[in-house]
């Protein structure tokens, strides 16, 4: 697969702190790997300087929301604007080395990948004893339920061809889930999409991370979209616990009362059986929506 043009997509809230040094690094890099690229800055309703200081600098694409979304919208916004088959996210807050992106793009290319995703050497957000056991369990989960190691599952560095990127937009949330879940969208379509190390710096700015709403968030994230792509992955686990618990509930009845099961073996069994059609049915809608 050949990249001819590439489009950078960089969300921006409030990242006044970070924004100019980071066009900088991604336009020196750019441009030292002789390909053609334009970059597009996404400002998702700053109260600071950061749409007045891009506005500054030329030969960047300022997209401005008049309310604030999320950057799961603000990434969409860009990249639905790129005029790249290829398009390069990452974030304006001076956590990624977007150095690296002229590195990541070659190997997209030789490999003929669909994505690759830069995954981070270690934790440096804020908030790092809630982030860091949070997101180490959300992404054993969604390793787990997608049957796929996932090195980091929300890196928000990244290179993906804008046409598979379409075919998942509606699904995508507005929020910092957007990253997670075209991952596992992509592993779970058979998509081919690979990780490459990279650094992580600590943020500049202030975070939006919330560690209880969005925790919960990603938990309900690889949820939906494991249910989504592949719902026996959810219903199959559920329906084996409950035939189990039930099987042993009638086995304990058949010895204490012969020939005779409680109303409580019977709600199990059947709940098995209601769980297991269930899971076959949507996995029947998931095969005929592919």
């Amino acid at each position: 697969m050949k990249i001819d043009f590439v489009s950078i997509v960089v969300p921006v809230y409030n990242e006044e702190e970070a924004i100019a040094g980071d066009l900088e690094v991604i336009e020196r890099a750019m441009s030292a790997s002789h390909r053609d690229y334009e970059i597009i800055v996404v400002d998702d309703a700053s109260t600071d300087r950061s749409a007045e200081i891009v506005e500054g600098i030329e030969g960047v694409k300022l997209l401005k929301h008049r309310a604030n979304r999320g950057g799961g919208f603000a990434r969409n916004t860009g990249i639905k604007a790129a005029r790249g088959d290829v398009v390069v996210v990452t974030d304006g807050d001076g956590t990624y080395p977007n150095q690296e992106i002229p590195r990541m793009l070659d190997l997209m290319e030789e490999h003929g990948l669909d994505m690759i995703v830069g995954a981070r050497s270690k934790e440096a957000g804020t908030l790092k004893v809630l982030r860091t056991p949070a997101k180490w369990f959300i992404r054993k989960l969604a390793m787990w339920m997608s049957g796929f190691n996932i090195p980091d599952l929300n890196s928000g560095l990244r290179a993906l061809r804008k046409d598979v990127f379409m075919e998942f937009m509606e699904i995508l949330p507005w929020g910092h889930s957007w990253v997670s879940t075209i991952t596992l969208a992509m592993l779970s379509s058979a998509y081919q999409v690979e990780w490459v190390d990279i650094d992580y710096y600590p943020r500049k700015g202030t975070s939006t991370f919330h560690p209880i709403k969005d925790t919960y968030g990603y938990l309900t994230l690889v949820i939906r979209t494991v249910t989504w792509f592949n719902p026996l992955k959810i219903f199959m686990p559920l329906a084996l616990v409950l035939f189990l618990i039930g099987f042993g509930k009638a086995i304990f009845d058949m010895i204490n009362h012969p020939f005779y099961f409680t109303s409580n073996t019977v709600i199990l069994l059947m709940a098995f059986i209601q769980v297991l059609v269930l899971g076959l049915l949507a996995d029947l809608i998931a095969k005929r929506r592919k």
